[in-house]
């Protein structure tokens, strides 16, 4: 039977965080009777939430709008792009509605002028954990949006403002209600985890009857009786973080911690407004390592900063080879329109730049593969991501989808999605383990 609700295609763009603004725009949707359809043929309008941090990601957001508009030709648009509303319509005049990110009543506004809703109760269920765009195992987490810091190079405070927490109680209820419909792990995402709580000044907070403080300490300690994987992303290495260390080594929360360091020399962190200094840093990736061995340590870094000289380049190559990184990425520095670090002199050259990250990139590949070929023999636990014809692939405690590793195992066609296994590593290379069932 036809269905004669409005039918709504949905092009998410950009960071986990975007992704969370695009799940709660489709829940909402879907619990007005909206169909969400996969294709552009089928949909009476499509919404494109953008990614606009930097310039490649506004190219690719430009281009999706233009897609949409191509083959459907009514489009609203949302997301972190949204707050240059001018320079997409100086490229696409003839998008119907641009908001900002998080603007969750505004876009639903939107498609409710060019498509009003129809409900029926007995189509338009949805269910308690909202609509996901993740695989039904696994669930980005948002605590919080904006952030406080102005770093040189980034312009996310003024797409998403200062920081703002969401009451502990909330967090809290939606995963559990996650949990419960069988997500197996919560990975916890914000603009800076480890700030949840300050503009609150951590204020207290209830669920399911009990008080706790807004406070990333207080919040891991709850959602690690919850029976998932709880992974922390964008943390910044405060001293309090050191609070959290010892949850890992209890196994109440992955031994997993994303820090964003960018980079390691005192003059190029200070240009950049960073909130923390390589030294302090080195020991405290010691402390937390004393305190859970297990520990993985995944972070970010850029290069060809504004000012950048060799010196600075072999300190951050130092501090690789001193910090023993597990996870790290690496990106050359490129304008931002808004960003202050525009304004910073002594740009460096493009050919040094990419010369510099294959110099970067070649040392943490050694530094991987030589940490990878130690797991060899060891047993670990995996939780499983896909089922192919050859076998399974899973990620282990120290692998976040899509940005880190895959453990592949070899005939393991009798799982499926979401299932824990124990495997024993047979191989390694600088990204990724080939296991078998134990």
């Amino acid at each position: 039977m036809a269905s004669n609700n409005g039918k709504v295609g949905f092009v998410s763009l950009g960071c986990p965080k975007n992704t969370v603004d695009s799940e709660r725009i489709l829940t909402q949707l879907r619990s007005e009777g909206y169909d969400i359809v996969p294709s552009y043929d089928d949909a009476d309008i499509v919404v494109v939430n953008t990614c606009g941090f930097i310039d490649s990601a506004v190219e690719e957001s430009l281009d999706a709008i233009g897609e949409a508009l191509a083959e459907n030709g009514k489009v609203i648009v949302t997301g972190c792009l949204g707050v240059k509303e001018d320079d997409i319509r100086n490229v696409h005049p003839q998008v119907l509605k641009v908001t900002g990110p998080h603007a969750y009543e505004e876009v639903v506004n939107a498609v409710h002028e060019q498509l009003p809703p129809t409900y029926n109760p007995f189509t338009s269920l949805v269910p308690p954990q909202g609509i996901k765009l993740t695989p039904k195992h696994y669930a980005y987490l948002k605590i919080s949006e904006g952030c406080n810091h102005r770093c040189t190079f980034c312009i996310i405070p003024s797409m998403r403002g200062d920081l703002v927490s969401r009451p502990i109680g909330g967090v809290m209820d939606e995963a559990q209600r996650l949990v419960e419909s069988g997500v197996k792990e919560l990975l916890v995402v914000s603009q800076d985890t480890s700030a949840y709580g300050v503009d609150l000044k951590y204020r207290t907070g209830f669920w399911q009857g009990r008080p706790i403080k807004t406070r990333m300490l207080e919040m891991c300690q709850a959602m690690g009786e919850l029976g998932a994987w709880v992974r922390l992303h964008y943390v910044y290495p405060y001293p309090h973080v050191d609070d959290v260390i010892p949850l890992m080594a209890e196994g109440k929360i992955l031994p997993y911690l994303d820090i964003p360091f960018q980079h390691a020399s005192p003059k190029i962190l200070k240009a950049m407004k960073r909130p923390a200094a390589a030294e302090n840093t080195l020991a405290r990736i010691k402390r937390w390592r004393e305190i859970c061995p297990e520990i993985t340590l995944r972070s970010t870094f850029i290069v060809g900063f504004p000012g950048e000289t060799e010196q600075d380049f072999e300190e951050l190559l130092a501090f690789l080879k001193e910090a023993q990184l597990d996870r790290v990425g690496c990106f050359k520095y490129s304008p931002v329109e808004g960003a202050t670090a525009n304004e910073l002199a002594d740009p460096v050259d493009e050919d040094v730049k990419e010369e510099r990250l294959e110099r970067f990139m070649a040392l943490q590949a050694e530094i991987s593969a030589e940490k990878l070929q130690r797991k060899i023999g060891q047993r670990i636990q995996v939780l499983v991501d896909e089922v192919t014809e050859e076998g399974a692939v899973a990620r282990s405690k120290a692998d976040a989808p899509d940005i880190d590793g895959l453990v592949f195992i070899d005939g393991a066609t009798h799982v499926k999605p979401g299932d824990f296994l124990e495997v024993e590593v047979e191989d390694a290379d600088e990204h990724d383990l080939w296991a078998k069932l134990v």
